[in-house]
């Protein structure tokens, strides 16, 4: 489509009343959308419009400027794809709500087309975190696209996994793509641009106003083959995704949590209502028959250098362990214990999950078989 269609796209997108429904009744009676800006009242209610979607065009179309909205794509970078452009994401037209407009920032791929959303409470804890590192960064490796929001805590650390395993992320914003909220997240965004995406149904300078969040939700897990939430509470947004993704015929799955934190009551409802319970990544690969896509990590064999180093490591299992046990259960001084806790997670033995709280990392778990089911 050329930006001489585009913009006529745009245009009506941006008038309120007229969504995916009513640009599919103008664009299926005038032939084109350029026809349907240009036309009169009359000719608008021939279309088969009603009386308010007729006043809210002829109230808003002299105060949008097709041109100087081109202009800000253009200086933004940003690609407004309809639904007849061949790079909208296909699965995303499956469900009843589509965007008419896709804005994108970065890049959609084709290989996109395997992704998830994986979503959760802005309250990560420190379990939430870990779990969600290394689900992630494993379905990263395995070439699987990972979808979320940008918000603080769980979005946030889906996306840096992502980023950080070499995988692609895209971000879906209840904004325009000018305005990254949380605002703290700009950094990462930029980084989401370059290896992957951010997307939006808004046009540009759209703030991003409470009632966005629940509707940008539809579209993550519309995008995806499903929806895993790691860590949420029973009324959250990643509650409402979850519930959108059941809707849209989209697999849900949820990490299980203790029963005693606020953060797992959302999880554990929903496994107790039939979401698939994940152990780690693999689980998700074998409900939507991805094993033979994904391509399998290499597990790198770890041995500890030092009498010192074996020791600590028989204190430490996938729970957080804090410093003052592993003191205690080695015998070693605290000076000792820190030095030594230091040096193995620069070399990826053990990671600090929360202040001063360590576990095995999955690669230790693999090489000294802890179980972990």
């Amino acid at each position: 489509m050329t930006n001489k269609d585009i913009k006529y796209w745009i245009g009506l997108s941006m008038i309120p009343r007229i969504g995916r429904v009513k640009l599919s009744q103008l664009e299926s009676y005038f032939g084109s959308l350029e026809t349907a800006w240009q036309a009169n009242p009359a000719e608008l209610k021939r279309s088969g419009l009603d009386s308010s979607s007729i006043n809210a065009i002829a109230h808003w179309r002299p105060k949008i400027s097709l041109e100087a909205e081109m202009e800000k794509l253009d200086r933004y970078g940003v690609k407004a794809l309809t639904w007849h452009d061949p790079d909208y994401p296909p699965r995303l037209k499956e469900i009843y709500d589509y965007p008419p407009i896709l804005y994108v920032r970065g890049s959609l791929l084709p290989q996109d087309e395997w992704c998830l959303a994986v979503v959760g409470t802005r309250r990560a804890t420190a379990y939430g975190r870990q779990a969600t590192e290394e689900i992630v960064a494993d379905l990263a490796r395995n070439k699987i696209t990972i979808v979320s929001g940008l918000a603080r805590g769980i979005d946030s650390i889906a996306h840096h996994s992502a980023l950080e395993a070499g995988g692609r992320t895209i971000s879906v914003f209840a904004s325009g793509l000018d305005i990254v909220y949380p605002a703290e997240n700009a950094t990462l965004a930029r980084s989401i641009i370059q290896q992957g995406a951010v997307i939006s149904e808004y046009p540009l300078g759209t703030r991003p106003r409470a009632d966005n969040f629940p509707r940008r939700n539809r579209i993550m897990s519309g995008l995806s083959l499903g929806v895993l939430v790691v860590e949420a509470d029973e009324t959250s947004g990643a509650m409402i995704t979850a519930h959108l993704a059941l809707e849209q015929n989209r697999e849900v799955f949820a990490v299980p949590g203790s029963i005693l934190s606020p953060a797992s009551r959302g999880t554990n409802h929903l496994i107790q209502e039939g979401a698939k319970l994940i152990r780690d990544y693999t689980d998700i690969l074998e409900e939507l028959n991805l094993t033979a896509v994904a391509h399998q990590m290499e597990i790198k064999e770890v041995i500890p250098a030092s009498k010192t180093e074996s020791l600590l490591l028989k204190q430490l299992g996938t729970e957080p362990t804090h410093i003052d046990e592993v003191c205690r259960g080695s015998g070693l001084p605290t000076s000792v214990v820190s030095s030594t806790l230091a040096m193995m997670e620069l070399k990826g033995l053990v990671k600090q999950v929360g202040t001063m709280n360590y576990v095995l990392s999955r690669e230790a778990r693999e090489a000294y078989r802890v179980k972990v089911d």
